[in-house]
């Protein structure tokens, strides 16, 4: 089965479709192979960080940084609470953290908690 229908199934029973055909009208035309890295990567000391759930204004960061020396190499967060939306979810700009960013309709709080798999990259 080719790469793009194997996608598009994937992304129907992700989101609950129950027409692929729906779907396929987004699938692009034609696959683009993923670039070769000019050297590979080393990862090394891999390890999940988590920021546990807190309430924070609405639209305020929360940022879990990497120990010293680490690189965060991916990462998640979740906003929690009745209507809570999760607006970003985003490494920093210099790769040693993770952000989440979410906000709560009627509230002026909302719960958001942060994932950041980091490890050591050489």
């Amino acid at each position: 089965m080719p790469r793009r229908k194997l996608a598009t199934l994937a992304l129907a029973a992700l989101v609950g479709c129950t027409s692929v055909a729906a779907l396929a009208v987004a699938a692009p035309a034609t696959a683009s192979a993923p670039l070769a890295p000019s050297s590979a990567a080393d990862f090394t000391g891999y390890f999940l960080a988590r920021l546990p759930n807190a309430n924070v204004p609405n639209f305020a960061r929360r940022t879990l940084w990497c120990p010293a020396g680490k690189r965060v190499v991916g990462g998640g967060a979740e906003a929690r609470g009745n209507g809570a939306i999760l607006v970003g979810s985003f490494p920093t700009d210099d790769g040693t953290g993770w952000i989440g960013i979410g906000r709560q309709a009627g509230y002026n709080e909302v719960g958001i908690s942060v994932f950041a798999i980091c490890a050591n990259v050489t």
